[in-house]
């Protein structure tokens, strides 16, 4: 089974010379139960990188997502090694909220899904493209790979969310990757609701492609709150119990 991307790119990456990268740990805040604005969810010490409204429940009104940043100095880490320095550190959390005839509720907070930048040869997964999107109702998250040292490897994994059965469910998966050097693409698309998977190899020299397509055997249902690292998500992995 092909590794996830970013594993990928760190067992590639070049090692470290020179002064040590040592990461802060971090104590992730528990948000308010509800709030009357965005900035009521906002932690001292935090601050909305992105905010979205949508309907994601179905009833109608403008549902509420942020992107919320740590803002903490210690987290940005100076090094002499190879790759980005300084690098910022400072994590992300994700926050959804229903709307209420109050204001708002909390639905939901993650600290997984979005990677935190801790590794200096590869770009901040927001670094490029939309982060967090309501599409048709769904959440969709994407993150970005892309390696300046060490790997040719660069691409891209999407996760798409929906509430079902009282938790955001993860409906679809999308990978993309690309080999800079080479110009081979591989790209990976996962439809949980139908069990479907399709797989497709090419090249940028070429405009024809391979394409695959098999059926997902394993019966695990993921939701954001299983996903864990987005990075490191195994989508095919055949793991029991959902």
């Amino acid at each position: 089974m092909r590794l996830p991307l970013l594993i990928t790119l760190l067992l590639t990456a070049l090692p470290a010379v020179g002064q040590e990268l040592r990461i802060p740990p971090v104590d992730y805040p528990v948000l308010p139960a509800s709030a009357t604005s965005a900035a009521g969810f906002v932690p001292a010490g935090w601050r909305i990188e992105q905010q979205l409204s949508g309907d994601l429940n179905g009833d109608k009104r403008d549902d509420l997502v942020l992107v919320l940043r740590q803002q903490d100095p210690r987290n940005i880490v100076e090094h002499d090694g190879f790759g980005i320095s300084p690098l910022d550190s400072n994590p992300r959390l994700l926050a959804i909220a229903w709307a209420t005839q109050d204001g708002y509720a909390l639905a939901a907070q993650n600290h997984t899904l979005i990677t935190r930048h801790e590794a200096p040869n590869l770009s901040d997964v927001f670094e490029d493209g939309a982060g967090v999107s309501i599409v048709r109702g769904t959440l969709r998250t994407t993150l970005f790979f892309f390696s300046n040292a060490g790997s040719w490897s660069t691409g891209s994994a999407s996760f798409t969310f929906r509430w079902q059965d009282g938790a955001f469910a993860l409906i679809g998966y999308d990978r993309s990757s690309l080999m800079r050097n080479s110009g081979q693409t591989e790209d990976l698309s996962i439809n949980y609701s139908t069990r479907r998977v399709r797989h497709a190899e090419g090249s940028t020299d070429a405009d024809r492609e391979t394409v695959r397509w098999e059926t997902l055997t394993s019966p695990r249902r993921w939701t954001l709150e299983t996903v864990g690292d987005g990075s490191s998500f195994e989508p095919l992995a055949d793991a029991e119990g959902g």
